[in-house]
Protein backbone atom coordinates (compact mmCIF):
# COMPACT_ATOMS: atom_id res chain seq x y z
CA UNK A 1 0.00 0.00 0.00
CA UNK A 2 1.52 3.44 -0.67
CA UNK A 3 1.10 5.90 2.19
CA UNK A 4 2.74 8.85 -0.36
CA UNK A 5 1.53 11.09 -2.71
CA UNK A 6 5.20 9.87 -4.24
CA UNK A 7 4.96 6.25 -3.84
CA UNK A 8 1.22 6.46 -5.07
CA UNK A 9 2.53 8.55 -8.37
CA UNK A 10 5.50 6.26 -9.07
CA UNK A 11 2.92 3.34 -8.58
CA UNK A 12 0.47 4.36 -10.91
CA UNK A 13 3.00 5.95 -13.40
CA UNK A 14 3.69 2.46 -14.07
CA UNK A 15 0.33 0.97 -14.95
CA UNK A 16 -0.28 -0.34 -18.56
CA UNK A 17 -2.49 -1.32 -20.89
CA UNK A 18 -2.19 -5.27 -20.98
CA UNK A 19 -2.65 -7.31 -24.33
CA UNK A 20 -1.26 -10.52 -23.35
CA UNK A 21 -2.71 -12.20 -20.46
CA UNK A 22 -2.19 -15.42 -18.07
CA UNK A 23 -5.39 -17.88 -17.89
CA UNK A 24 -4.13 -17.72 -14.29
CA UNK A 25 -7.81 -17.93 -12.58
CA UNK A 26 -8.78 -15.26 -10.59
CA UNK A 27 -10.65 -15.79 -7.90
CA UNK A 28 -14.68 -13.83 -7.85
CA UNK A 29 -14.49 -12.31 -4.64
CA UNK A 30 -11.45 -10.38 -5.59
CA UNK A 31 -13.20 -9.24 -8.60
CA UNK A 32 -15.80 -8.02 -6.79
CA UNK A 33 -13.75 -6.28 -4.66
CA UNK A 34 -12.58 -3.88 -7.21
CA UNK A 35 -15.63 -3.67 -8.76
CA UNK A 36 -17.00 -2.38 -5.08
CA UNK A 37 -14.28 0.66 -5.14
CA UNK A 38 -15.36 1.46 -8.38
CA UNK A 39 -19.23 1.24 -7.23
CA UNK A 40 -17.67 3.52 -5.00
CA UNK A 41 -17.59 6.60 -7.48
CA UNK A 42 -19.43 9.50 -6.95
CA UNK A 43 -21.70 10.08 -9.16
CA UNK A 44 -24.83 12.51 -10.43
CA UNK A 45 -27.65 12.89 -7.68
CA UNK A 46 -25.97 9.45 -6.34
CA UNK A 47 -27.76 7.30 -9.01
CA UNK A 48 -24.78 5.26 -9.90
CA UNK A 49 -25.42 5.26 -13.19
CA UNK A 50 -23.62 2.40 -14.46
CA UNK A 51 -23.76 -1.79 -14.38
CA UNK A 52 -21.01 -3.97 -14.19
CA UNK A 53 -21.27 -7.65 -16.06
CA UNK A 54 -18.90 -9.86 -14.88
CA UNK A 55 -17.84 -12.82 -17.70
CA UNK A 56 -15.57 -15.79 -16.75
CA UNK A 57 -18.37 -18.05 -18.82
CA UNK A 58 -15.47 -19.63 -21.34
CA UNK A 59 -18.46 -20.31 -23.93
CA UNK A 60 -19.38 -16.68 -23.46
CA UNK A 61 -16.11 -15.43 -23.54
CA UNK A 62 -15.35 -17.14 -26.85
CA UNK A 63 -18.91 -15.32 -28.31
CA UNK A 64 -17.76 -12.10 -27.12
CA UNK A 65 -14.62 -12.59 -28.84
CA UNK A 66 -16.07 -13.56 -32.58
CA UNK A 67 -18.65 -10.58 -32.14
CA UNK A 68 -15.47 -8.08 -31.23
CA UNK A 69 -13.51 -9.09 -34.19
CA UNK A 70 -15.96 -8.63 -36.46
CA UNK A 71 -16.74 -5.51 -35.50
CA UNK A 72 -12.78 -4.25 -35.45
CA UNK A 73 -12.32 -6.03 -38.86
CA UNK A 74 -14.93 -3.71 -39.99
CA UNK A 75 -13.31 -1.00 -38.36
CA UNK A 76 -9.56 -1.80 -39.50
CA UNK A 77 -10.26 -2.67 -43.21
CA UNK A 78 -13.60 -0.10 -43.41
CA UNK A 79 -14.24 2.41 -40.94
CA UNK A 80 -10.98 3.26 -39.00
CA UNK A 81 -9.55 6.89 -41.20
CA UNK A 82 -5.40 6.75 -42.14
CA UNK A 83 -4.75 8.89 -39.41
CA UNK A 84 -6.41 6.78 -37.09
CA UNK A 85 -4.84 3.72 -38.08
CA UNK A 86 -1.35 5.69 -38.50
CA UNK A 87 -1.79 6.51 -34.65
CA UNK A 88 -2.87 2.75 -33.98
CA UNK A 89 0.60 1.70 -35.61
CA UNK A 90 3.41 2.03 -32.85
CA UNK A 91 0.96 0.36 -30.40
CA UNK A 92 0.63 -2.93 -32.89
CA UNK A 93 -3.20 -3.61 -32.43
CA UNK A 94 -4.97 -5.27 -35.47
CA UNK A 95 -8.37 -6.97 -35.28
CA UNK A 96 -7.22 -10.06 -33.63
CA UNK A 97 -8.39 -10.15 -30.05
CA UNK A 98 -7.06 -13.32 -28.35
CA UNK A 99 -7.21 -11.73 -24.38
CA UNK A 100 -11.02 -11.84 -24.60
CA UNK A 101 -10.34 -15.36 -24.18
CA UNK A 102 -7.52 -15.89 -22.51
CA UNK A 103 -7.93 -13.16 -19.95
CA UNK A 104 -9.66 -14.72 -16.92
CA UNK A 105 -12.24 -12.58 -16.20
CA UNK A 106 -14.14 -9.61 -19.01
CA UNK A 107 -15.90 -6.71 -16.58
CA UNK A 108 -17.99 -5.39 -19.19
CA UNK A 109 -19.41 -1.88 -18.08
CA UNK A 110 -22.59 -0.19 -19.33
CA UNK A 111 -23.88 3.55 -19.43
CA UNK A 112 -27.15 3.84 -17.35
CA UNK A 113 -29.41 6.81 -19.20
CA UNK A 114 -32.79 6.07 -17.15
CA UNK A 115 -34.15 3.46 -15.19
CA UNK A 116 -37.59 2.49 -14.51
CA UNK A 117 -38.94 2.71 -10.92
CA UNK A 118 -42.06 2.22 -9.80
CA UNK A 119 -43.33 2.27 -13.22
CA UNK A 120 -42.00 5.54 -13.76
CA UNK A 121 -39.42 6.27 -16.32
CA UNK A 122 -36.40 8.27 -14.27
CA UNK A 123 -33.84 9.79 -15.40
CA UNK A 124 -30.00 9.81 -14.69
CA UNK A 125 -27.75 12.88 -14.12
CA UNK A 126 -24.57 13.19 -15.79
CA UNK A 127 -23.81 9.68 -16.39
CA UNK A 128 -20.98 9.80 -19.22
CA UNK A 129 -19.32 11.28 -16.73
CA UNK A 130 -20.16 9.60 -13.72
CA UNK A 131 -19.23 6.12 -15.45
CA UNK A 132 -16.37 7.64 -16.80
CA UNK A 133 -15.37 7.98 -12.89
CA UNK A 134 -15.85 5.02 -12.08
CA UNK A 135 -13.78 3.39 -14.68
CA UNK A 136 -10.86 5.36 -13.68
CA UNK A 137 -11.60 3.76 -10.30
CA UNK A 138 -12.01 0.32 -11.23
CA UNK A 139 -8.52 0.81 -13.36
CA UNK A 140 -6.69 2.22 -10.31
CA UNK A 141 -8.12 -0.77 -8.28
CA UNK A 142 -7.30 -3.51 -9.97
CA UNK A 143 -3.92 -2.21 -10.74
CA UNK A 144 -3.21 -1.60 -7.01
CA UNK A 145 -4.10 -5.49 -6.43
CA UNK A 146 -1.51 -6.55 -8.91
CA UNK A 147 -4.12 -7.26 -11.94
CA UNK A 148 -3.60 -5.87 -15.62
CA UNK A 149 -6.55 -4.81 -17.30
CA UNK A 150 -7.14 -3.18 -21.19
CA UNK A 151 -9.41 -0.57 -21.89
CA UNK A 152 -11.05 -2.42 -25.42
CA UNK A 153 -13.94 -0.16 -27.11
CA UNK A 154 -14.53 -2.39 -30.19
CA UNK A 155 -17.37 -0.22 -32.22
CA UNK A 156 -20.09 -0.61 -32.07
CA UNK A 157 -20.62 -2.57 -28.93
CA UNK A 158 -24.30 -3.01 -29.39
CA UNK A 159 -23.21 -6.82 -29.87
CA UNK A 160 -22.71 -6.61 -26.00
CA UNK A 161 -25.97 -5.62 -24.69
CA UNK A 162 -27.71 -8.25 -26.74
CA UNK A 163 -24.85 -11.42 -25.86
CA UNK A 164 -25.11 -10.42 -22.25
CA UNK A 165 -29.13 -9.99 -21.96
CA UNK A 166 -28.95 -5.96 -20.63
CA UNK A 167 -32.10 -4.05 -21.18
CA UNK A 168 -32.40 -1.13 -23.92
CA UNK A 169 -31.48 1.66 -21.14
CA UNK A 170 -28.13 0.38 -21.01
CA UNK A 171 -25.26 0.90 -23.30
CA UNK A 172 -22.07 -0.69 -23.67
CA UNK A 173 -19.42 1.78 -22.11
CA UNK A 174 -16.30 -0.57 -21.90
CA UNK A 175 -15.13 -4.13 -22.22
CA UNK A 176 -12.14 -4.60 -19.65
CA UNK A 177 -10.20 -7.88 -19.87
CA UNK A 178 -8.84 -8.59 -15.77
CA UNK A 179 -6.35 -10.96 -14.98
CA UNK A 180 -2.58 -11.39 -14.38
CA UNK A 181 0.20 -10.30 -17.37
CA UNK A 182 1.48 -13.30 -19.09
CA UNK A 183 5.13 -14.47 -18.49
CA UNK A 184 6.18 -13.19 -21.74
CA UNK A 185 4.09 -9.51 -21.73
CA UNK A 186 5.85 -6.66 -23.37
CA UNK A 187 4.20 -3.26 -24.05
CA UNK A 188 5.30 -0.80 -26.62
CA UNK A 189 7.93 1.45 -24.95
CA UNK A 190 5.98 4.88 -26.01
CA UNK A 191 6.59 7.81 -23.91
CA UNK A 192 3.89 9.16 -21.78
CA UNK A 193 3.10 12.95 -22.39
CA UNK A 194 4.97 14.91 -19.76
CA UNK A 195 3.09 16.72 -16.84
CA UNK A 196 3.60 19.98 -17.59
CA UNK A 197 1.45 19.50 -21.31
CA UNK A 198 -1.30 18.67 -19.19
CA UNK A 199 -1.17 21.00 -16.05
CA UNK A 200 -1.47 24.79 -15.42
CA UNK A 201 -1.68 26.12 -12.52
CA UNK A 202 -4.04 29.49 -12.37
CA UNK A 203 -4.71 31.20 -15.17
CA UNK A 204 -2.87 30.79 -18.56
Amino acid sequence: MCTTADGLLQQMTGRRSCRRFSADPIPASLIERVIGVAHSAPSGANRKPWRFVAVDDVALKRQIRLAAEEEERENYTRRLPQAWLDALEPIGTDAEKPFLEIAPWLVVMFRVDWETIDGHRVQNYYPAESIGIAAGMFLMACHQVGLATLTHTPSPMTFLRELLGRPVNEKPYLLIPVGYPAPDCTVPGIPKKPLDQALQWNRG
